[in-house]
């Protein structure tokens, strides 16, 4: 699997790692979804920020239940920024599934906050 947060989720859009023209744009969507992830305290108050494909995600140093949710979340989010679906279905299923992900993210790092 995949370790690089930007090439995962540039194979997650159907891009090739290799293919770097929409980098930036993707680095933007991906670092929007963090801070939101900081605001809703899943990460730290400082955040995160990804820089390059050498930013992996266990720089995140979250727990393995917390790292697959919040790669899906970003997966989706991004996919609704960079490329939005073109059908208001898709992206009303889209969302859902981005609220549902907020809710469960929110949940659990309260649960693990409470276990520390």
């Amino acid at each position: 699997m995949e370790e690089s947060i930007l090439k995962s989720t540039k194979k997650s859009l159907g891009l090739d790692a290799a293919y770097t023209p929409f980098d930036l744009d993707i680095l933007v969507c991906i670092n929007s979804v963090l801070a939101t992830l900081a605001q809703i305290g899943v990460l730290p108050d400082a955040g995160y920020s990804v820089a390059d494909a050498d930013d992996n995600w266990d720089d995140l140093d979250l727990s393995q239940p917390m790292l697959g949710m919040v790669k899906s979340y970003i997966y989706v989010k991004v996919r609704v920024l960079f490329d939005p679906p073109t059908t208001s279905f898709l992206l009303s299923a889209y969302q859902k599934q981005a609220e549902e992900f907020e809710w469960r993210l929110k949940m659990l790092s309260e649960y693990e906050a409470n276990l520390l």
